[in-house]
Formats: structure tokens, sequence, C-alpha cells
């Protein structure tokens, strides 16, 4: 396939938000094209192999896919749901919080009023606590209309949903400490901190997996091969090895791209999924206010991690179908972010493929905990992708070999049989974050929401630029339902936000045969 000389709309990296645009805009009719930096499509839902086991780099779990469900009516509009194969994780106990000299199991139910249930049975003099925060996370979705797929008056308009603090709130239901470390002790999911991570974040996060918590089988991957079927059908183009280094300005609007390797795409609308930081680079600071620039540079990225990687030798390691988050302390949970060398890893979520013929057994193990970049700065001037290889040298790798083996120390206390189940381990910092994703310092989730100052980190679908738009992580919210309603919302920016909120609605209302 040849690049046109112009295209309507140019896409600018082919993670989630950028696909989900250039989907929606190629189904209206817009000659479309995004072009990738890297030698795989899909930013956070790229996988990897290693001894013929197929990894995640960032889909563990998905939210809100059961029919009816905000995700699902999404992916239907999309039309992508036939071409996904998923496993529903167990309804009694989805997500398992565990603690250092604590042998108890506490769990997450699907299902509200299985939630409710399941927690009461472990704290049975807390159903009032249990059942307010219950409430008070589907009233807080409630004020969310996009996550609702619905019309209404834009939240922003509220500026107290953003400045109520998701640990105070919890800590307000109940003065039962362990209750309040299980109602939180998810909170790896947004990097949560106790004294600026505000309430929405968490109920936003927690909500769909209440509602249903499924893995891809065989990888999260499947979503974007899914999303590049349903693109190329409907006229897209799409093209890695592309690597956008500048957006061309001329009288005040964004007309090319230029790649790396020297080609310049025109287009009449240009839509950023790459970090908003990297895009002003591209477009050029000169290109907006001071105040702006400053503004979106300042904002502070979230937490980076360090992700483990486990080979299982077959049939010596049981499959669990669900995930765990475990802390070494429940008086900790809001702060493990914030975290000392020395007592590395404080916390760790631990979530395990699932394969197309299970067997019983796990062939694989995803572990992940905090880390933050300035562990790995030694090597900050270092770059590695397949697409371009570097490397760091052998002080990183021994860097990496000791950590592999303090979280396997940590893992062991809770799956004692572990190591000797392992055939290979292998792991990603940071650094690799960074390289493959374009994140700021390997960021996980985009830019840090504080409840202290509500409305600095949110960066609008529309740019200073008129026909330059973003979309991804950094806008509301990430993972895979938040990154879907980003691209939802750039697009309602280029289209209409009613025309496309109908549009979706439409897809989801059962035709009535006459």
């Amino acid at each position: 396939m040849k690049l046109k000389e112009k295209y309507d709309v140019v896409v600018v990296g082919s993670g989630l938000g950028g696909l989900i645009c250039a989907i929606i805009l190629a189904k209206e009719g817009k000659r479309v094209c995004v072009l990738e930096k890297n030698n795989q499509y899909g930013g956070n839902l790229q996988t990897f192999s290693r001894n013929k086991t197929i990894f995640d780099t960032g889909v563990h779990y998905i939210g809100g896919l059961s029919p009816g469900q905000n995700l699902y009516k999404y992916f239907n509009y999309l039309g992508i749901l036939d071409e996904l194969e998923f496993k529903k994780l167990d309804e009694d106990g989805f997500d398992i919080i565990t603690f250092d000299n604590d042998p108890i199991e506490y769990n997450h139910a699907q299902g509200y009023s299985n939630f409710i249930r399941v927690l009461v049975e472990q704290f049975p003099e807390e159903e009032k606590a249990i059942s307010n925060y219950c409430k008070m996370l589907k009233d807080t979705c409630s004020r969310f209309p996009l996550y609702n797929i619905d019309l209404g008056e834009s939240y922003y308009s509220d500026t107290k949903i953003f400045q109520l603090s998701a640990k105070k709130y919890i800590e307000s239901l109940t003065s039962n400490k362990k209750l309040q470390a299980v109602l939180g002790g998810t909170n790896l999911l947004y990097a949560g901190d106790s004294d600026r991570t505000p309430f929405y974040v968490h109920a936003l996060s927690v909500n769909s997996y209440i509602e249903s918590a499924y893995r891809c089988v065989n990888g999260g991957s499947q979503i974007t091969k899914a999303l590049l079927k349903k693109l190329r059908e409907a006229g897209g183009e799409t093209y890695k090895r592309h690597e956008v280094v500048k957006l061309k300005i001329e009288d005040g609007l964004a007309v090319s791209a230029i790649t790396k390797n020297g080609k310049e795409v025109k287009a009449s609308v240009f839509i950023s999924n790459v970090d908003p930081k990297l895009t002003l680079t591209l477009v050029g600071k000169e290109n907006f206010r001071k105040s702006y620039v400053t503004r979106i540079e300042t904002i502070e990225s979230s937490k980076a991690a360090f992700s483990l990687y486990l080979v299982f030798k077959p049939k010596t390691f049981k499959y669990y179908n669900k995930n765990f988050y475990h802390f070494k302390n429940d008086d900790q949970v809001w702060d493990v972010a914030n975290y000392k060398v020395e007592d590395w890893p404080s916390v760790y979520m631990v979530s395990m493929g699932v394969k197309k013929n299970p067997d019983g057994y796990a062939n694989h193990l995803t572990a992940m905990t905090y880390m933050d970049f300035d562990e790995v700065a030694p090597w900050e001037d270092t770059f590695n992708t397949v697409a371009e290889k570097g490397e760091r040298g052998q002080t990183y790798e021994e860097f990496k070999r000791e950590k592999e083996q303090r979280f396997i120390d940590e893992l062991e206390k809770k799956f004692p049989n572990i190591r000797d189940c392992i055939e290979a381990v292998y792991s990603s910092t940071p650094l690799s974050y960074r390289d493959y994703i374009g994140s700021e310092r390997g960021s996980m989730y985009g830019y840090v929401k504080d409840i202290n100052a509500p409305l600095r980190s949110f960066i609008s679908a529309k740019s200073k630029i008129k026909n330059l738009f973003f979309t991804g992580q950094s806008l509301n919210m990430h993972g895979i339902l938040g990154v879907t309603i980003s691209g939802v919302a750039t697009c309602s920016e280029i289209i209409g936000n009613e025309y496309l909120v109908r549009k979706i609605q439409q897809a989801n209302t059962p035709s009535v045969s006459k």
C-alpha cells in the first residue's frame, strides 16, 4: 500500500484511542491514515512472545463487557465483538486483596448485589458501609455522560465531584481499618495516592470491573487485530515504522506530518495519540501560547512500573481465574507508590494469561509493582525497541536480574512453590514502557489527577490549533474503557457529540421487526 498525497485525517500513534478515532471517522466516509512508530500496532494492547508464550504489556483484564454494559456497547458499535474471545473471571472473587501476616483472602465479587453479599460475609458488621460505598460508586459514575453512552451536561460544570478524596471518603464510611484497606485495595489500577487521588477516579476504574470482569484469551492484541480489520474494511490505512518527528504548521493550522523515514503526509485534520507533552514538541512550542505550554509541561505524570513475566514449566503451577493485589501492610494501601528502595516491592498485582484450551494450569504469570523512574535514571539516555534496537549495557541487565529475584522472593511468600515451577524469567522497567508507549518517564496511567488542583490535569480533546486534536489515556481516564471513551470524546469534537452518541445508541438498539 502506498501513502496518498493527502488524507482527510491523519492519526499519529496506533494506541487504542487512535485506532478508535480512525474507525469512527472512516465509518463516516473520511479518508484516514494511521502512522505508527513501532513494529507492532496497539500501544498498551501490544503483546510479546517469549518461550512460545504470549504476554500482555498492559491489558490484564477488562470490565463492562457483558451485554448491555458500557464497553460492550462501544465495542458493539465498532463492530468488533464477534472477533474477540474472552473468559469471565470468577464471579465470587475476580480480584483478591491480601496482606502479609493475614491468611484471609478478601474478595471483590462481580455484580453489585454479589459484591455486597460476599464482603458482608467477611465483614458482617459492615453491611451499611459496604452498601453505601456501592451506591456512591454508581452515583459518581452516573455523572459522566460518555461513561454511560448518554447525552448530558458536561461534568466539568460541577467541580465538587473532582475534589472528593478517595481515601477520605472510604474512611468516612467505616472505622474498620481492614475494610478500608480492602475497599481501596485495587488502587494499583490507577496509582492511588492518599493525598491526591479523587474518588471519581476510583469509581470509574472499579465500577466497570464490579459490573463484569474478563480476561482476553491468548492476549489483548486480539483487540488490535479486530480494530485494524474493521478500519481497513472501512477504507482506512495504517503504516508501521513511520515515526512522526514533526507536525508542520502553516498559517496557524497543521498541514502535514513529517516522518523519520522522510515521508510528508498531508491532511485536513490531525489527531495525536501520543503524550500531549511530546505533541507540543512535534508541533513546535512556539505555535502555542506560553501559558498553555507551561500548563501542559508542568502536569505531573503518574507512577511507572516494573513488570515481572514468568514462564512456567508445563502443568506445575495452578491457574487462578482471578487477580491478586498483595500489600505488606494494610495501613499503607494508599502510600505504597512512595516506597523506600529497601522495602521494594511493598505491593504487587498478579494476573495470569488464559489459554484457548485450558487444562487447569497456568503457562505464565505477570506480576506488576511500582518503580520510581529515578531507579532507572542512570540509563535514561538509552533507547531500545524492536523497531529501533539499542543496548542499555551490563549494569542495566544486572539491575534487572537483582530486581527480578527480589520480586520472586516476595511472590514466594504468597505462592510457596512458585520458584520451582519457573522455566524462564523476563522483566520490563519504566524505560521499556517509555520507549514503546512514548509516555513521559514510563508513566503507566497518563497524568496525575489531583483533588487539590482538580482541573489542572484535564486536557481537552481540542488543542489550541484548530485542526489538531488529542486522544488517549492522558485526556480523562486510562484503561481500555477510559481510552475508548477518549476516542469517542475526540471524534465528538470533529463530527458532533449528539450525532455520534445517537449513532452508538442506535447501534445498540434492537431492531423491531414489523
